[in-house]
Formats: structure tokens, sequence, C-alpha cells
């Protein structure tokens, strides 16, 4: 399945649901393997075997569990939790993620990452190192912790009523559009370079289509209302990379979303933006602010939807598009038990 097409899938519940008392150390665990993700086939396989080992001399009964699709991945989740694994480890990137996280939520089972993705935006968060086999020693000792998911609902691609759980972040606006227009082998087609220098172009010719934006800030006990070009709820701290602190105040430790509010259509703010968080400044940009929330809702600036002349504004969460307006993004408390390496 494309970022193009609906990221959706139909699972059904399990009634091993959420017990404190039930979080354990790592004793049986799935590493579910992500084909799309990493180098070469051959070598790919080279390092989750090492990292199999890591986990095995450690007595951890593990197996490796291929799937066809990073999307197939939940399913296979919701297969080795039936058959008796506490621990799920998403051998791939941040779609992959995604799409365990679905299954995962509000259930004991753990999720441990195993860094194969491109941008792997989780796993900086962590501190996971990138060599599979050290991510591997670091996740025997790391602590099992319940975080909070963001959840949102949304119209998808078909215009039926649709709702994911994610774990980094969601988008609405520009980085959406530019997921929809992308798909995701494009990247393996043209290879990474063609593939930036085409969301570039994209990005410049995007029309940056407003839409409105309710919220509560927690600093503030007054509700907001704003016209918006774009706007990310944000989860995490650490995106890794040149721009690490996409969204300060971000965490994966609090019980809210970090919002980037963009108010201003010029371009070049959005750039000043990026250079603050690459340059890590502290200062503010016009037309750019940042509020915590528990909430947000866009639409719209009609109220039966995009103008005839106006496109679409489509919606993305952890990198995978969702569909279009109008949506409601919420915080779910104590959704996740997530492995967390001590450093």
């Amino acid at each position: 399945m494309t970022r193009g097409m609906v990221s959706r899938l139909h699972v059904t519940p399990s009634p091993l649901r959420y017990n404190p008392a039930s979080i354990q150390p790592m004793h049986k665990a799935a590493l579910l393997y992500n084909p799309d993700s990493g180098g070469s086939g051959n070598k790919r396989l080279k390092k989750l075997e090492s990292a199999l080992a890591v986990l095995r001399d450690a007595n951890i009964e593990a197996d490796l569990i291929p799937s066809e699709s990073r999307t197939r991945a939940g399913e296979l989740a919701q297969q080795a939790i039936a058959a008796g694994c506490d621990t799920i480890l998403a051998c791939g990137g941040d779609g992959t993620i995604h799409n365990i996280a679905q299954v995962l939520a509000n259930l004991s089972v753990a999720l441990g990452v195993l860094p194969m993705g491109t941008a792997n935006a989780l796993a900086h968060d962590l501190g996971l190192p990138r060599d599979l086999a050290a991510a591997a020693k670091a996740l025997l000792q790391a602590i099992p912790r319940r975080v909070a998911l963001g959840q949102v609902n949304y119209v998808d691609l078909r215009g039926m009523p649709g709702s994911r759980y994610f774990v980094i972040a969601a988008g609405v606006g520009v980085d959406a559009h530019l997921f929809y227009k992308l798909l995701t082998g494009t990247k393996q087609r043209m290879g990474m370079a063609a593939y930036y220098a085409k969301a570039w172009h994209m990005w410049f010719t995007y029309p940056m289509t407003r839409f409105v934006a309710s919220y509560c800030d927690l600093e503030s006990p007054e509700p907001n209302s704003a016209e918006l070009t774009e706007l990310l709820a944000v989860r995490i701290r650490n995106f890794g990379g040149v721009l690490r602190e996409l969204a300060p105040g971000a965490s994966l430790a609090r019980d809210d979303m970090r919002l980037i509010l963009c108010h201003t259509h010029r371009r070049l703010s959005y750039l000043a933006y990026v250079t603050r968080g690459i340059l890590r400044g502290g200062w503010k940009v016009p037309g750019i602010e940042l509020a915590h929330s528990k909430k947000v809702s866009c639409q719209y600036r009609g109220s039966n939807g995009p103008a005839h002349h106006e496109p679409r504004i489509y919606v993305e969460a952890d990198g995978e598009l969702l569909g279009t307006l109008p949506l409601e993004i919420t915080i779910v408390p104590n959704a996740l038990t997530l492995l967390v390496p001590k450093t």
C-alpha cells in the first residue's frame, strides 16, 4: 500500500486489554521485518539475524517474521499476540511502527523498535543505535513505559469516517499534500535525491490553502480559533538529523501534543522556522506559533467542504496519508507500552 492510498487496518479487537500489573520484562518477542526498509535484501537479513542472536543469547524466545508490506505488519502483530508474544519489535521505519501501534494501542503487549527505515524519527527520539545488534542490546535493558498516543479522526479518500492512532506526529496542509502527491515507491524508483528535489519543487508550488483550526492552549483558559495554512501535532522531541527539535516542548513523557500553528502563507516564514530548528535557535518566527494542547479540530473555511476553486486539504499521521478534512485530533493517555532505553 502506498502513501497515496488510505492506511487503514481492519483488525478484530483483542480481549487482552491493558492491566498495569501485567507489564513484564521481555520473554517472547516477534521481530516484524519490513522488506521495504533498509539496504539490500541479504545485508538487511544479516542485520536482523544479528539482532535475533542477541535476543536469543539472553534467553528471549524470539522469531523473525517477514511481511509482504509494512501495512501487513499490523495483521502479523495481531497473530503474534495470539501466539503469546509479550513484545512486538518493529523492524522498519516509522510507517511500520505506525501500523503496529494500531494493534498494540490499549494492550499490555510492549512495542520495541529496531530502526531500519529512512527517517527513524522515533528511534532517534528514544536514543536507539542504528546498528541493529546494538539496538537489540539496548532493548534488553529498556524499561517498559506507558505513554500517550495521539488519535486522529478524519474523512478517508473514499469519503468515509476513519480513525487512526499516531506515535510521532500528525499533519494537515502542506506536508500531507506532499505525501498525497509523492507515493512511497517514488523513493525506490527515483532515488532519494530526485525524490527530495521533486518534493522541494512541489512545496514551492503548493497553493497554501487556508483552513480553520479550533484548539485549546493548555496555558490559556480560552478556546482559540485561527485560519492556518499548516498544522502539525507533534509528540516527540528529537526527530534526528539536522532538524532535531521541530517542536520544542514536545515529549512522549507528556499527556498532550505540541501544536505548530502556521498562520502565514509566506514560504520564507516556513524556511525561517526550519532554520530555527536546524540552528536550535529560540527566536520567534512571525506567523508561526506553538501551543500545548490535548484537542484540536480542523475544517474547511466553507461549511460544506472546499470551495470549487480550492484543492482538498489532506491529513497525514506518522508519514502515512490518511485522508482529508474535517478532522479532530485528541490525546489518549496511557495508551501504549513502549520499550524506552535507560539512556
